[in-house]
């Protein structure tokens, strides 16, 4: 069994990923904590039926499944790179608290879950334009009208 569209777009995704590198690097997001978005987001069609208004969107409900794999990403290659957790500066009794749940950290979370869902999107536009400007966006569109 096949996924349809999103079939015929791997290879405009690996494109995109290669182009979209910078975008990430210019972000709050480490190279990391973007893979384990991505992992988390689903790109779905929004009016694939209608020519005019299609579009490529993320879906990031699955994204609050991460967000705590994330801050774990960054304070691992904080600790790798720096010899510690240089980004929160809390000490070992706060980093206790934030694994279980009971820091203060509900604030960087939905700062970083809203810079994901903005990346998330941009990169679906991107996706879009790509396909667009290959002039393969229909054959796309069709195909997921079509599941």
């Amino acid at each position: 069994m096949t996924d349809g569209w999103q079939d015929l777009v791997v290879g405009a995704r690996m494109s995109v990923d290669q182009q979209f590198a910078d975008r990430v690097q210019a972000s709050g997001l480490s190279r990391p904590q973007w893979g384990l978005v991505m992992t988390a987001v689903d790109f779905e069609f929004e009016n694939a039926d209608d020519p005019e208004s299609a579009r490529i969107v993320a879906d990031t409900s699955s994204l609050k499944h991460v967000l705590p794999e994330m801050d774990n990403v960054d304070q691992q290659m904080g600790a790798m790179g720096a010899g510690g957790d240089s980004s929160s500066g809390s000490g070992v009794v706060g980093g206790i608290k934030d694994a279980l749940g009971i820091g203060g950290g509900d604030d960087g979370h939905e700062e970083l879950a809203e810079e994901s869902r903005e990346l998330a999107q941009a990169y679906a536009d991107e996706l879009q334009a790509f396909l667009e400007d290959e002039g393969r966006f229909d054959e796309v569109r069709r195909a997921a009208a079509d599941e």
